[in-house]
């Protein structure tokens, strides 16, 4: 796979397709066997980087290596779109040494690496590709990679706002592309899945079908149901600037040709079996289940939420190395839990807000955490069995180990059943039709439970006859708890409901939780920032300083609180 990645990069920068001038890289060919020209280029070899990337532009790398577009250090643990995300929305803790400052939070050399990832790596790629497969009539090759530039394109935007798109590639022909507005993007991306869904149905053969295809294994009919939800996603997306949004929405729903079960769900499988050359464990496993125990920090707000309501999913998102934790059921600990001999600030107390410490060893941080990093690498809970293939809590309470668990066989989430039902549960909130929204999102997190609970025995040491395993009958009661808490709410708690569980189902995608939360501004109970005054919430990222240094197109924002097109919503209320 890594020759492959070091081959695909060579392509793109012999073709003149980067998307700026101002990189610089020492090829010599003579000793490079890789080095090819772009007419002696084998599609296939471009086609897997292109899926590569992709999932990299989701999760980052865990190792850091050469043959990809990733580096180390900043503000994060690891790169990918998906991981700002989740720390957004607290699914995962917003734990760096400015997280109490919105603006300083992440800064503008967070994610040059996710920039480089889209422009010189799948973007370009695509380009050089298409051309050779156009030539060579492998028309689903194309269509792929259609589908992830679509994908793609649409997440810059979400994340940055307006970008370089129409410009963008040309290579010698303009090396200073102008922005375009996300609107405009977002078109462009539908017109995309649209020859997409073209190419993946016009005929094809064994001979000309990608050799390796590592999301649906060449099933074309699968691809067009993707295809399909990502066109219903970007609807839903735009429904805030879009008066016909929710119409177009809707018309995918009545043909039915899109994902709605769990066996046509849009992943990519890591395959856990190396650490190195390539790392194909999944990179949160492999950034957390190390010789010095665990980096990240699981979040306070999320794993409360799901411990005080029983929720039959906590066991496989997250496991304990510990049975307790300072000032818990243990005395407090400046050493391991510096906050434990701390007052909670005056806005958790009003709000009623967790802080510091949770019962029965669910070990985290609260939001804006910047308290520097501990000796608590095998102290703090860690990632569990889903998604990034670590271990089932089975209540063992011992140390994580490098290999421990389903050594990284997780999945990255890019498309689910499940979150196209609660997608529809949107719509029918929207809509102001609370009965069909409340059965669109039982049938959501059913399938979203389902899903998650089938990851067990990737754990070898899982156990199906423990107790800790939820049994039907648990998982009934759970539901019937939140059908009960729908049916006495008001809209307003409704709303609030179902945005915790659209956030739980998102687990593993931060695209979509981060999303989903400055669309609707739910959920209103997310933990606040640690800080009573952290500034405007993040609603977009900085540009990148590989781009703003390099393209006299792109100006800095003034801050992080800029607004992308379709989220007209004021800032959220828990920020």
């Amino acid at each position: 796979m890594k020759k492959n990645k070091l081959y695909t990069k060579l392509i793109a920068i012999i073709g003149l397709l980067f998307f700026t001038s101002c990189e610089t890289i020492e090829l010599d060919k003579s000793n490079n066997p890789f080095a090819l020209t772009p007419d002696k280029a084998d599609v296939d070899f471009l086609f897997n980087g292109i899926e590569e990337d992709f999932v990299r532009q989701l999760e980052g790398d865990a190792d850091y290596s050469a043959g990809d577009n990733w580096g180390s250090g900043g503000s994060t643990n690891g790169d990918g779109l998906s991981l700002f995300g989740m720390e957004l929305t607290r699914l995962v803790a917003l734990a760096n040494t400015n997280a109490q400052s919105y603006a300083s939070a992440y800064g503008d050399t967070d994610s040059d690496d996710e920039w480089t990832n889209f422009y010189a790596g799948i973007r370009a790629n695509s380009i050089a590709m298409t051309k050779l497969a156009t030539v060579s009539g492998r028309n689903k090759h194309i269509a792929i990679a259609q589908f992830i530039e679509a994908y793609t394109m649409t997440a810059m935007v979400d994340f940055y706002g307006d970008i370089p798109y129409s410009e963008a590639n040309l290579g010698v022909e303009n090396l200073n592309p102008k922005v375009d507005t996300g609107a405009s993007v977002y078109a462009a991306a539908i017109v995309l899945l649209d020859k997409s869904i073209t190419n993946f149905s016009s005929p094809s053969t064994a001979a000309t079908n990608p050799k390796t295809e590592l999301f649906y294994g060449n099933n074309f009919t699968k691809w067009i149901k993707a295809a399909n939800t990502l066109k219903m996603k970007l609807y839903l997306q735009t429904r805030l600037v879009d008066a016909t949004a929710i119409t177009k929405f809707n018309a995918i729903v009545a043909s039915g040709n899109y994902i709605t079960a769990t066996a046509d769900d849009l992943v990519y499988n890591w395959g856990g079996t190396s650490a190195s050359n390539p790392d194909n464990r999944h990179p949160r496993y492999g950034l957390n289940y190390t010789a010095t125990g665990a980096g990240d920090y699981c979040s306070n707000w999320l794993m409360n939420t799901m411990f005080t309501t029983t929720d039959p999913r906590i066991r496989y998102f997250f496991y304990r190395q510990r049975n307790a934790v300072p000032g818990q059921e243990v005395a407090p600990d400046e050493q391991t839990l510096k906050c434990s001999l701390s007052i909670a600030p005056a806005h958790y107390v009003a709000g009623g807000f967790t802080f510091c410490s949770l019962p029965s060893g669910y070990w985290g941080r609260d939001h804006g955490d910047s308290d520097g990093t501990p000796p608590d690498g095998f102290l703090k809970t860690t990632w569990g069995v889903y998604p990034a293939g670590g271990k089932f809590d089975n209540s063992n309470f011992a140390n994580i180990s490098a290999t421990a668990g389903a050594s990284g066989k997780g999945i990255t989430p890019i498309l689910l059943a499940s979150w196209v039902d609660l997608m529809k549960a949107e719509v029918a909130l929207v809509q102001n039709n609370p009965t069909l929204a409340k059965t669109e999102m039982i049938n959501g997190i059913n399938k979203s439970i389902a899903k998650v609970m089938s990851f067990g025995p990737k754990d070898p040491a899982f156990d199906p006859a423990s107790p800790r395993v939820p049994t039907a009958t648990r998982i009934t009661t759970y539901i019937n708890f939140i059908s009960s808490s729908w049916d006495d709410a008001d809209t307003v708690g409704k709303w609030n409901i179902f945005g915790v569980q659209s956030l739980i189902a998102d687990y593993g995608n931060g695209v979509e939780a981060y999303n989903f939360y400055r669309r609707t501004g739910y959920p209103t109970s997310l933990q606040p920032n640690r800080s009573a005054s952290p500034g405007g919430y993040i609603r977009s990222l900085y540009y990148p300083s590989a781009a703003v240094d390099t393209n006299v197109n792109i100006n800095q924002k003034a801050n992080q609180s800029v607004p992308v097109f379709w989220n007209t919503n004021a800032s959220p209320v828990a920020n």
